[in-house]
């Protein structure tokens, strides 16, 4: 007879032998992959955490396209760029969707552009085009913001300078922030708002604090085990918390649109959309509505702050790194633009070499590792193999930036990786920080738009080195660090996403 306890043992192994068969059963029609354990499926081979190197690591056993699991939920991932290329861009509107994320799924209920798949995602995404076309995406219009609003960057990098000498720590990550953030703001909303102001600076924590919060443990278990995560605390708690202030903040610029603003004279995004959802309020298709609004102004600011900002302090970091790259950039600005001479993107042109190293750059520091999921809309074939309709599609955009049959040194910082035997620019297939397919980055334009303007500006006013004393400088992402290991030794910093 057995008694309580050994039943129980029992009724455990009898439940991982049927999850263990159910997984082999389910993964029989997806690529090869690691064998997954029940419930917990490959994650201790990742040491729960989704990093490039782990995927690297099991790329070189399992080939460039193979089968996760997650938990229960099975993940293809693509590695190097052949993979990547091919399984984005062949049958793009196959994996055009986007996964169910349980952590935004209340919220976002399948609203904006960034998370959306279908036809709300097909006509948000070509409004959104449409508008930043019309607002000057392209064109000088936009320069002129991203100017202005670099102007604002410089004086505060010249009073940030003031103390440093007085003896205070730069951190130039706050006023990248800010002078982003106010990019998008002028976009969307049609204003921009002083450095100081309490609503901004909520603003400018919010987002920050969403796109962090992205690849942390409570992230993923809220994702696994959303029914249990509701009903305790944690750090989910701050980041839900953050959303609602998003989503009142976006609420509140449509009110203050919807009382001042001119129909026939939209001078934003949200006039645009505005009088978009009057023009279509008796089309039953039309996704255009409140809820879709809110989103988009979220998804702008979200995507749009964050990504640039990591950059740029990348950028400083190999400058200062490469003093010699440094020093070739400034005599490049110098021998080609005066002095008192505003650059515009189309400088670029112009300048090859500084031109290279902004991609090399993106290249060498790989900001967003494996991108946002895609999933199959339709049964497909990913590099031959079939692949059901519902699969999550992991694109490794690191592996493409660092592939070896790419480029020629993928583990260095290399101008030249962009630059032909002249010294000419030389565009690269294989450069894909933006992703590829139907879902590449809506902004991508903008963002090459801001880094080329803030890049050169910044270096024709300043040289930037270690602060007397640091010898030593921290390259590894945040993902790397210890808590409360610095940049550099007696520097501060910010985090890197």
């Amino acid at each position: 007879m057995w008694g309580i306890s050994e039943l129980f043992v029992a009724l455990v192994a009898f439940l991982l032998i049927v999850q263990f068969l159910k997984l082999q059963w389910a993964g029989r029609r997806l690529p090869p992959g690691p064998t997954p354990l029940p419930f917990i499926g490959n994650w201790w081979l990742l040491g729960f955490k989704l990093h490039p190197e782990a995927l690297e690591k099991l790329a070189q056993i399992h080939g460039n396209i193979f089968t996760l699991w997650l938990g229960e939920s099975p993940v293809i991932v693509l590695h190097g760029f052949q993979a990547v290329k091919d399984g984005l861009t062949t049958n793009p509107e196959d994996v055009s969707g986007r996964p169910t994320i349980p952590f935004f799924s209340e919220k976002n209920n399948e609203k904006g552009i960034l998370l959306t798949s279908g036809h709300t995602w097909k006509q948000q995404r070509r409004f959104g085009l449409m508008t930043l076309r019309n607002l000057g995406l392209g064109r000088k219009g936009l320069e002129t913001w991203v100017l202005s609003q670099h102007g604002e960057t410089q004086r505060q990098a010249t009073f940030m300078l003031i103390t440093v000498f007085a003896g205070q720590p730069l951190d130039p990550s706050v006023s990248f922030r800010q002078a982003l953030s106010n990019v998008i703001c002028a976009v969307v909303l049609g204003h921009r708002f002083s450095a100081d102001d309490e609503t901004f600076q909520q603003l400018l924590i919010a987002t920050a604090f969403l796109l962090r919060s992205s690849g942390t443990d409570s992230r993923r278990l809220y994702d696994s085990f959303p029914w249990l995560m509701d009903h305790l605390p944690g750090p989910h708690k701050k980041v839900q918390s953050c959303q609602g202030f998003l989503y009142r903040f976006a609420k509140e610029e449509i009110r203050r649109h919807e009382e001042s603003g001119v129909p026939d004279e939209p001078q934003d995004f949200i006039d645009f959309y505005l009088a978009q959802m009057v023009k279509c309020k008796d089309d039953p298709t039309a996704t255009f509505d409140e809820g879709n609004l809110i989103q988009t102004i979220l998804d702008f600011f979200i995507a749009g702050t964050e990504s640039t900002a990591t950059t740029l302090l990348w950028a400083l970091i190999s400058l200062v790194l490469h003093p010699d790259v440094q020093e070739k950039v400034q005599k490049e600005l110098a021998a080609v633009l005066g002095p008192s001479q505003l650059i515009c993107y189309e400088d670029r042109k112009n300048l090859p070499y500084t031109n290279a190293v902004i991609h090399e750059v993106q290249r060498y520091n790989c900001i967003a590792p494996v991108g946002v999921p895609r999933q199959c809309v339709k049964d497909t074939t990913l590099l031959g193999l079939p692949v059901p309709k519902g699969t999550v599609i992991l694109p490794n955009i690191c592996s493409v930036l660092s592939d070896p049959e790419q480029w020629e040194t993928p583990r260095q910082f290399n101008p030249a990786h962009f630059l032909d035997k002249n010294g000419n620019f030389m565009s690269r297939e294989a450069f894909l920080p933006f992703s590829a397919g139907h879902r590449v980055c809506l902004g991508e334009h903008l963002a090459r738009t801001e880094l080329f303007i803030f890049f050169t500006n910044l270096l024709r006013a300043f040289t930037f080195r270690l602060p007397e004393g640091v010898t030593e400088i921290n390259t590894q992402p945040a993902r790397h660090r210890p808590p409360g290991n610095p940049i550099g030794r007696g520097a501060s910093h910010g985090e890197f996403p």
